[in-house]
């Protein structure tokens, strides 16, 4: 009873794997993928042959532990259809859409050479495309070559030669509206207008005028749209990461001092130093991790933040949504950016940690927990946080910069996948390319194609709200402000993209390219760039 869909794509021919590929496919997808057929299979063997009655207690309990298999494939089948039939987001608002979208067209539109910018001599804030005006480009332009090069990704890497207008008016309709191309004569017409605008202001940044006409086979891709790819594991995983993280944060209660805390629908772990001062303290740290299982993904990396730091509050902003806990209340409901970012500031206002007269701290009468951290009044004094995230956290950390810049005194952005987003790179390489190596099997079967992960990115993503842009950075390019830490070798992220974009707008001593880096690796002690985040904290202090 598969809960997977094909997804659209290119046709390609098949990519060649590796060896890691295969043995990561025999001996770990293949297996914990076959756990929930052989389930239905020694189910309905006992049942229709009457052997159950005849087995040992043990086999009555193995019979017991594959009906639940049974039941659950059932149940997650369910929410799988549920997540599928979701309808689109409602659109943005449009003057945003259209601020993005003009944000893209822009960006590395500036004639500047990439070792050519002078932070040290600058005049300008905010170099580079900010002030740039889109004008017609000659086809053999640098900077038309490498945008169509660039939008190419969203369609699956095609021949530029073999785009249409057609695709592209697809691939523009669900970037500004979140929603299928209608046919020609049922489009409203506010929105034919924008849509023409969209079109002749890319044509322009792509030095070429699109052909008319259709191509099927290069369809661009619809990340909340096309079909959600989501594959089915047993009960049993989900029962053994749920199992494992309830462990580590009683481990974390018990030898840590960590309370774990639940106010107004965030959930997160604490720890608050008895003789901390707002006034006089080092800022308190504000973690948000990314995909993948939770705190049992994150453990050692907590820990160290934890022993490091004993003298600083700490804050872990726990997603459950992303944290394969499915039996969570909220498992396929995630925030928005709007809840995300009000309640969270809210809380930090609470605590006491930022001083802000715009945000009212969320009060609940039956949250216990809420109401006990709420000791202290907000101090004026209070000097803002620093905000550490990983990966797919970079959406939260760039959505409190955008509504509420003045309480993130200092940003550390680890692997971030909030830059260059509008280039597709992280979209393609998580969720639609050909899996080639085992890592990246591996991230496709465990991550992007869990339940709540596939429904967070596929039916609730919101890309003029995640992408996060050089200007909306408070001290981008102050090494005691900000931190960006980029692996060399990420297989999500298109770090010399990354890179390129940030250097081009003066940011040189906040970033760190880790050469030999992959995604995540930064998390484990003992390499380079885990090191660096470490010393960039303790700066703080």
């Amino acid at each position: 009873m598969p809960s997977s869909n094909t997804q659209q794509g290119n046709p390609k021919l098949r990519p060649r794997h590796d060896v890691s590929f295969y043995l990561a496919l025999i001996f770990v997808v293949v297996p914990l993928w076959s756990t929930v057929p052989f389930a239905w299979a020694f189910v309905i063997y006992s049942l229709y042959t009457g052997r159950l009655w005849a087995y040992t207690w043990q086999g009555k309990c193995f019979f017991i532990v594959t009906l639940a298999e049974v039941f659950f494939s059932v149940y997650h089948y369910q929410l799988a259809r549920f997540v599928a039939a979701q309808p689109p987001l409602p659109p943005g608002a449009l003057h945003e859409l259209r601020i993005a979208h003009s944000r893209v067209l822009k960006s590395g539109l500036a004639s500047l050479p990439e070792d050519g910018f002078d932070e040290e001599t600058t005049d300008s804030s905010r170099p580079c495309s900010p002030a740039e005006d889109i004008t017609q480009l000659t086809h053999d332009d640098p900077r038309a070559v490498d945008f169509r090069e660039v939008l190419r990704t969203w369609f699956g890497h095609a021949p530029w030669s073999e785009i249409r207008a057609v695709e592209v008016k697809r691939w523009l309709y669900w970037a500004i509206f979140n929603s299928h191309l209608p046919e020609p004569e049922k489009i409203p017409s506010s929105h034919h207008a924008v849509l023409d605008e969209a079109l002749d202001l890319l044509q322009k940044r792509a030095g070429v005028v699109i052909p008319e006409g259709s191509a099927p086979m290069y369809r661009p891709l619809l990340l909340t749209l096309d079909q959600v790819t989501i594959h089915w594991r047993p009960f049993a995983f989900y029962a053994a990461v749920g199992l494992t993280n309830r462990l580590l944060k009683a481990w974390l209660q018990r030898y840590r001092q960590v309370q774990f805390v639940v106010h107004d629908g965030l959930d997160f772990l604490l720890r608050r130093p008895i003789n901390w001062s707002p006034t006089h303290g080092p800022p308190p740290i504000v973690f948000i991790h990314g995909l993948g299982l939770g705190q049992l993904q994150y453990h050692l990396f907590i820990t160290r933040l934890l022993d490091e730091f004993p003298d600083r509050p700490i804050l872990i902003l726990l997603q459950p949504h992303i944290s394969q806990d499915i039996f969570h209340p909220r498992f396929l409901t995630p925030m928005s950016r709007h809840e995300t970012s009000t309640r969270l500031a809210a809380l930090l206002t609470k605590l006491g940690w930022v001083a802000t007269d715009d945000v009212a701290a969320a009060d609940s009468d039956d949250d216990d927990d809420a109401k006990s951290i709420a000791t202290s009044l907000m101090d004026t004094g209070a000097r803002g946080i620093t905000m550490l995230s990983h990966s797919n956290g970079s959406y939260c950390h760039a959505w409190m910069l955008k509504m509420y810049p003045e309480m993130v005194s200092r940003s550390c952005f680890v692997d971030p996948v909030t830059f260059c987003s509008w280039e597709g790179d992280v979209c393609y390489n998580f969720i639609y390319r050909p899996c080639r190596t085992g890592i990246e099997l591996l991230m496709r079967y465990f991550v992007a194609a869990e339940l709540g992960v596939a429904n967070l990115l596929q039916r609730h993503f919101d890309w003029s709200s995640n992408a996060l842009w050089y200007e909306e950075i408070p001290n981008a390019r102050d090494p005691n402000k900000t931190f960006f830490l980029i692996a060399a070798k990420d297989e999500i992220v298109n770090s010399k993209r990354v890179e390129r974009y940030l250097r081009l707008h003066g940011v040189r001593k906040p970033l760190r390219v880790d050469p030999d880096g992959h995604h995540g690796t930064a998390l484990i002690a003992g390499g380079a760039g885990h090191a660096a985040i470490f010393e960039w904290l303790r700066e703080a202090d």
